[in-house]
């Protein structure tokens, strides 16, 4: 264990829990559950902010529950194949559009009911529970209510509110924390071999978010555009700059969201067609339903890719703004953005700590409102018109 891992607190946990960090007392919860002493209940909600590990944390506590030792080796062919997301009685749901279809979960609830293959367990992960609509999660209800004794349901989501009342109170609920960028920069050292610098600068733009971390410790350019986004932000004073760096960023969002989207439509059609026997490209009237659903998938997908690109964006704001009001107070707290530590310095002296904190405020509200459906280039620009008057 590193000096880094022992300032934070956090042992590194052995076998299937190696990569799920700065969460012992979940861990440890999970473990107690998976034990013979324990008492396991059949559907689990698992929480935390994003990028706190809820779907390893959930793969983990899985493969734990499938381990022919019923530890969570990690060395067994139970433990390495429910990692892997092969094991044929641990099914994942993840998806990366809009919502999780009705039939999807159907789907699911109709595998719940089936004895398991191999395992001791029937195991089913939903990432991203928060997307099922309130008529999916009827759906759902009645498997989470009664499954067969051998079915474990784990549901992973930001926050309990955000599943129907009647799902969460039928779960065991386990909360996640944001990790100690020390924490993440020495994972990121261990199972990813990032340079110690690079790893903890990761670590901290990242704000404790695991996924974002590596991104920006791998991704050229990344931390890079990053720095350039905030000396942006930092520099606006007028309604016009405003306007012009919302859809800026807003572009950047879509081509970004459409390279990624386009490339998985394009290996979903290839599939599809491979799966259908069409050699030639030409698809007959009888399918022409099930193409138009992948080209209709496809345009969900982009649509919340650039949400999620957008939200990047505005948590990064946030994280600037917020050592602005740091240097405000005088809390002594170490920079996030220490790249811009001039440019915070200048603002903190321009502004006072309660314009800050209003301007903390809209940005919370601009990700609110692109997340229900306003069109992200209005949003945006109201928040960097608000801002740059701010700082005139």
């Amino acid at each position: 264990m590193t000096a880094a891992a022992q300032a934070a607190g956090t042992p590194h946990a052995p076998g299937v829990w190696a990569d799920v960090v700065g969460q012992d007392a979940a861990v440890a919860q999970f473990r107690r559950a998976a034990s013979p002493e324990g008492s396991l209940a059949q559907a689990w909600l698992i929480t935390g902010p994003p990028g706190s590990g809820r779907s390893t944390a959930a793969r983990a506590f899985a493969a734990t529950l499938q381990c022919e030792q019923g530890t969570g080796c990690g060395q067994c062919p139970a433990c390495r194949t429910t990692l892997a997301g092969t094991h044929p009685d641990v099914t994942v749901v993840a998806t990366d559009k809009l919502s999780i279809a009705k039939e999807e979960v159907r789907s699911l609830v109709m595998t719940a009911q089936r004895a398991p293959a191999t395992g001791r367990h029937r195991v089913l992960i939903v990432e991203d529970a928060d997307r099922m609509t309130a008529g999916t999660f009827n759906v759902l209800l009645k498997s989470i209510e009664e499954p067969p004794p051998s079915t474990v349901w784990m549901l992973c989501a930001p926050s309990a509110e955000d599943l129907a009342p009647t799902i969460r109170s039928r779960c065991r609920l386990v909360t996640l924390t944001v990790p100690d960028s020390d924490v993440v920069a020495e994972l990121l050292r261990r199972r990813d071999g990032i340079e110690d610098q690079l790893a903890l600068r990761a670590a901290r733009a990242a704000q404790g978010h695991i996924g974002l971390a590596l991104r920006y410790a791998t991704q050229e350019g990344a931390l890079g555009a990053r720095v350039e986004s905030a000396r942006t932000l930092l520099a606006l004073r007028t309604a016009g700059g405003a306007v012009l760096a919302a859809q800026t960023l807003v572009e950047r969002a879509t081509a970004e969201a459409k390279e990624h989207a386009d490339q998985v439509a394009l290996e979903e059609k290839e599939r599809f067609l491979r799966s259908a026997g069409i050699d030639d490209g030409k698809v007959p009237p009888s399918l022409r339903s099930q193409m138009r659903q992948l080209e209709e998938d496809a345009k969900r997908r982009q649509t919340r890719l650039v949400r999620d690109v957008l939200d990047r964006y505005l948590l990064d704001a946030h994280s600037v703004l917020r050592d602005v009001l740091s240097r405000q107070l005088a809390t002594g707290s170490e920079l996030v953005n220490v790249d811009v530590a001039d440019e915070i310095e200048q603002a903190a002296a321009h502004g006072t700590g309660r314009s800050t904190l209003a301007l903390l405020e809209a940005v919370q509200e601009a990700r609110q409102r692109i997340a229900g459906n306003v069109p992200p280039l209005l949003a945006v620009e109201a928040l960097l018109s608000r801002i740059a008057v701010s700082q005139r």
